[in-house]
């Protein structure tokens, strides 16, 4: 009985060590300080790709973010197969005018390449490339890379460049199996070529971040708080606190030293069972309207970070233009009045 009642105590002690060490790890974790509203640097991602498909003009909604809502910092991209439709074609007309246009008004610019870039099916190769060997594949990918690269770094509105988009995210998307092997070749072709710092990114609610923080200058993360899962065939909620995201960043740091971790993509816009402008108001707004737009700003604020890039521009257009709700576009230029 003796010995029973030793034990239990031995393993009650080391039961309670264990609760106090994770608690007073969860607190240094977390012990991450928080920007004042007006502390804080908004910019968007931009992509012609959804207004297309909305029946909308991306140049005239291009206009009217730079001029209505007057945004500084942008994400733009560079699709391989709008670039290099054909083999050994090179046709930068598209991003050539965004670059022009945004350069006008002293907008810097996050410049992404590769194959894997923002937007569904998040792989965008040419047809042409789809049907070449893996080592053809690579090949040509890395030759619009270089072109793309050498084409704008002289430009001083490019800040940065973003090499592919959350490549270590597994199982989304229409995309081959992740190489890192290429994906490095891909870096260091950009480490050559340009003194610019590089970006890598990663999903914040569905990855580790150390695979891809250890290889940037500067690490993005996501951050989507509601969205519709394929696999539950449900609507869901991240049950995640700022404190995560706190966490995260903590540790990630113990083991990079990045030069600084922002987010790449806040959520500002549906995520549902198709596109959103084919779904009805009530099903859009299971995942976003006006009240979750705004909570998801002080969410991320709450987490520790300092620099934003919306993911929504296009749906806030799309709700003024067809809608006639001017209340996301509204808010959004409040925020960016008051970024720095």
């Amino acid at each position: 009985m003796a010995i029973n009642l030793k034990k239990r105590w031995r393993l009650l002690v080391s039961l309670l060590a264990t609760l106090v060490a994770i608690g007073f790890f969860w607190l240094w974790a977390t012990n991450r300080p928080v920007k004042n509203p007006n502390e804080l640097t908004y910019g968007l991602t931009f992509s012609p790709l959804v207004l297309n498909d909305m029946g909308l003009d991306w140049r005239a909604a291009f206009i009217a973010m730079l001029d209505e809502l007057k945004v500084k910092k942008l994400r733009l991209v560079a699709y391989w197969n709008v670039i290099e439709a054909e083999k050994d074609k090179y046709t930068f007309n598209d991003i050539d005018w965004q670059i022009e246009e945004a350069q006008k008004r002293d907008a810097k610019i996050i410049l992404a390449v590769g194959g894997r870039l923002p937007r569904w099916p998040e792989c965008h190769y040419p047809d042409w490339a789809k049907n070449q060997t893996k080592a053809e594949r690579e090949q040509e990918l890395l030759n619009y890379l270089e072109q793309t690269i050498k084409r704008y770094d002289n430009n001083p509105a490019i800040e940065a460049w973003q090499i592919e988009n959350e490549p270590f995210l597994f199982g989304f998307g229409e995309c081959p199996k992740l190489d890192k092997k290429f994906l490095d070749q891909e870096i260091a072709l950009a480490k050559k070529l340009t003194q610019k710092p590089i970006i890598i990114t990663d999903s914040g609610e569905l990855s580790l971040w150390v695979p891809a923080a250890k290889r940037a200058d500067i690490f993005g993360t996501s951050i989507y708080r509601h969205t519709y899962s394929r696999f539950l065939d449900h609507y869901i909620t991240y049950p995640f606190t700022p404190n995560f995201f706190k966490a995260k960043t903590k540790l990630t740091e113990l083991f990079v030293k990045t030069k600084r971790l922002i987010v790449i993509e806040l959520q500002a816009e549906p995520w549902g069972k198709e596109a959103y402008f084919k779904l009805p108001a009530p099903e859009r707004s299971k995942t976003m309207d006006l009240a979750k737009f705004k909570e998801n700003i002080e969410f991320s604020r709450q987490a520790g970070f300092d620099t934003f890039y919306l993911w929504g521009i296009e749906w806030w257009y799309w709700e003024k233009e067809t809608n006639h709700n001017n209340g996301y576009w509204q808010y959004a230029q409040e925020l960016f009045a008051q970024s720095l």
